[in-house]
């Protein structure tokens, strides 16, 4: 396996799932003045760990036989 392609494959899947995190709780709150940012910041950051412990399960864009 390629380390380097999957660190990089992995990378940008949860920086793509820790901003879809964001967008989500700040689009939860009525106005932008009465955002959360410590439940946002927590929120995107326990995605982002989520996102690459599964990423161990395996990554499509990562061959499995490289």
């Amino acid at each position: 396996m390629d380390w380097k392609l999957w660190i990089k494959a992995a990378a940008i899947r949860a920086l793509k799932t820790v901003a879809q995190a964001a967008i989500g709780a700040i689009g939860a709150s009525a106005m932008f003045t009465e955002v959360n940012w410590f439940v946002v910041g927590s929120a995107a950051l326990l995605a982002g760990i989520l996102s690459v412990l599964m990423s161990l399960a395996g990554l499509p864009e990562v061959p499995a036989g490289e």
